[in-house]
């Protein structure tokens, strides 16, 4: 199609103000009603209120297994003088549920009946007039409201509408979401995965959440970079479905043909919202019908539909929008923001010394990861140039309070130890290096910081570092694992690296680590003693914030060695040429040991079980793992 123009245009508005107006073009969202079988209805919400057709009970009847009688003419029963009474003439026996009838109106228990050898009963107790008898509509009366509409049917309200005589019920119809994955990079099947290939993930989000959110997925197939496909699928989909959402394709890239179909074929009604991530998102109306454009990146996927999508869904289903939970806590570093963009930041959480702790996450639009391990987010409002660390902010949660009050927050140096730990407990880890994860604990931010810091004086690890930053303080040591820094390199070592001296190649692209990690220490002390400068080392101002990152640059060919534990190189399945043993402990005050998170972690760094997972990675000493030196 030759018409297709390149888009290099994108508009900056207001993310509510664009929601709003986006609602406004689209009319008053009216869900439309279905009629279910009241036991298909659980989690389905109610079109119009429910009234009962019956009462219930439709008749008096017994609460209880006993004697039916005249209450009336049980009031002279006592304990000193028991009342005697005669089968059918003044009592007759019933098991709960039985039917209560004239002139009986009240059941004495079986286990307050004494009886005697010639059907006679006697009483020590008067009854009073209507005890233990469920009485017509004492639940509910024949035209009592059961539900309300807008009521989100739960599994105890089938009780009361049987009850009540409802067997059918009507309920909003769920609209069907119509979502469109585009892009001739994307695949399916894992196994087809190879340069230039993506596996598609977004759309079974979308349809993930859609029925979270109470709507019904209907996803197509991939649709490839083509107007004319694209355009056929918009149309198709807009016939089929409630809502459509278009996802990759929205921004200014040169397959990015989304808004201008969008637009032959209806309305655009924005493109661009001042939100990062998310900010190249279309709003718009095809046949009547919201069609939404939605970034590709996976974080600006999930942002986007749980902002946008989630009130359009709701609004056809009769739901209101549900209180996010929002807790204050205290920022643990310094944020530069976007001036003309808001921006969602994926945080996590933690409850240290009393008080709620909030950590930024890895910030790009496509790390999914963020948000698999994110707590909460903040949003920092748009013409804001950043946050200050130890500012109070406002955190829309996205786990239960409860769950990260038994989180324990570690931050600091990263070791593949804390992924095999936080399979075993609760744990927050923020990866920011040695040197930042003292100051976390200093400004205590954390419960414990991982270091693996070398004094160049005395050549031993982490204790020198302890006493510098916490003089006076009692402190505690757990030890982690003795570990073996070296160079991680390609299987076969294609460009021949033995140690340090041939980094000065030119040749060779070193990934290096974020300043203030122990391994960045080590790498500038051995070059310092090699009488090396920084500037001869190609990539050395590239940097990473894990000993996996720097493996993965090898691996894919980013760069061609990089230094850093043995454990990571054998993951990624590369060569390794040791440099240097290390101890890799944990640091927290001497008063945290009591903490039971903290127990917990000691507890399970002890256990042999732990030990052989660590063993099991390669390149690690045990011997001393979980044991606790104390400094002052």
């Amino acid at each position: 199609m030759s018409d297709m123009k390149r888009n290099t245009y994108i508009e900056n508005h207001d993310d509510q103000q664009a929601l709003q107006d986006y609602l406004q073009a689209l009319g008053e969202l009216q869900g439309e009603a279905e009629e279910l079988s009241v036991l298909d209805a659980v989690g389905r919400i109610t079109y119009q209120a429910v009234f009962a057709r019956f009462c219930d009970p439709v008749y008096n009847a017994a609460a209880m297994d006993g004697i039916a009688v005249v209450a009336e003419h049980t009031f002279a029963a006592t304990e000193t003088a028991p009342l005697r009474l005669q089968p059918e003439q003044d009592f007759v026996y019933v098991n709960t549920g039985n039917e209560i009838t004239a002139p009986f109106n009240a059941v004495i228990m079986i286990e307050q009946v004494l009886q005697h050898a010639d059907g006679t009963v006697s009483i020590i107790a008067p009854a009073y007039p209507w005890e233990h008898v469920r009485t017509v509509g004492e639940s509910i009366v024949s035209g009592d409201l059961i539900l309300p509409s807008r009521h989100k049917i739960r599994p105890i309200d089938l009780g009361a509408l049987l009850a009540g005589g409802i067997t059918s019920i009507e309920v909003y119809r769920k609209p069907l979401v119509g979502i469109i994955p585009t892009g001739n990079e994307l695949i399916e099947d894992p196994d087809l995965l190879e340069p230039g290939r993506l596996m598609e993930s977004n759309s079974r989000v979308f349809a993930a959440l859609t029925e979270e959110y109470g709507g019904q997925p209907n996803r197509y197939s991939i649709v490839h970079d083509s107007p004319d496909l694209l355009r056929e699928a918009i149309s198709k989909a807009a016939a089929e479905n409630d809502i459509v959402i278009v996802n990759a394709g929205s921004s200014a890239g040169s397959k990015d043909y989304t808004v201008h179909i969008i637009e032959q074929l209806g309305q655009v009604i924005h493109h661009g919202i001042a939100i990062k991530p998310g900010k190249p998102t279309i709003w718009g109306i095809v046949q009547g019908k919201p069609v939404i454009g939605i970034p590709g990146y996976p974080v600006s996927a999930y942002l986007v539909f749980d902002l946008f999508l989630r009130p359009l869904i709701y609004g056809l289903t009769g739901q209101s929008q549900q209180q996010e939970q929002y807790v204050e806590a205290t920022l643990t570093k310094r944020l530069v923001s976007s001036f003309k963009n808001a921006e969602l930041l994926r945080v996590a959480l933690g409850y240290v010394n009393g008080r709620l702790v909030t950590t930024p996450l890895e910030r790009g639009a496509a790390a999914v990861m963020s948000m698999v391990k994110a707590d909460g987010i903040v949003k920092v409002e748009r013409l804001c140039e950043g946050l200050e660390a130890g500012a109070t902010v406002q955190v829309r949660l996205l786990r239960p309070l409860s769950k990260i009050k038994n989180t324990l927050v570690i931050t600091g140096s990263h070791d593949m130890m804390i992924d095999v730990l936080a399979d075993q407990m609760a744990v927050s880890s923020a990866h920011v290096g040695s040197l930042s994860g003292i100051m976390a604990l200093r400004r205590k931010e954390c419960h414990m910081a991982p270091i693996h810091l070398l004094d160049e004086t005395t050549g031993i690890y982490n204790e020198a570092y302890v006493r510098q930053y916490f003089p006076g303080q009692k402190m505690a040591l757990i030890s982690g694992v003795g570990r073996v820094q070296g160079f991680m390199v390609p299987k076969g070592n294609p460009k021949q690296i033995t140690g340090i001296d041939d980094l000065k190649q030119r040749r060779v692209t070193f990934a290096n680590r974020q300043r203030g990690a122990g391994t960045r220490i080590l790498f500038d002390y051995v070059l310092k003693q090699q009488g090396m400068a920084a500037e001869e080392i190609n990539g050395y101002e590239k940097e990473y914030a894990t000993h996996m990152a720097v493996a993965i640059s090898v691996k894919s060919g980013v760069a061609d060695t990089g230094l850093g534990v043995y454990s990571a190189a054998k993951a990624m399945d590369l060569d390794f040429i040791p440099l240097s043993n290390e101890q890799y402990d944990f640091l927290l005050p001497v008063e945290y040991l009591e903490d039971e998170r903290v127990q917990q972690f000691i507890s399970i760094l002890s256990s042999e079980s732990f030990k052989q997972q660590l063993l099991d990675l390669g390149g690690y000493d045990v011997a001393n793992t979980g044991t606790i030196t104390i400094i002052e």
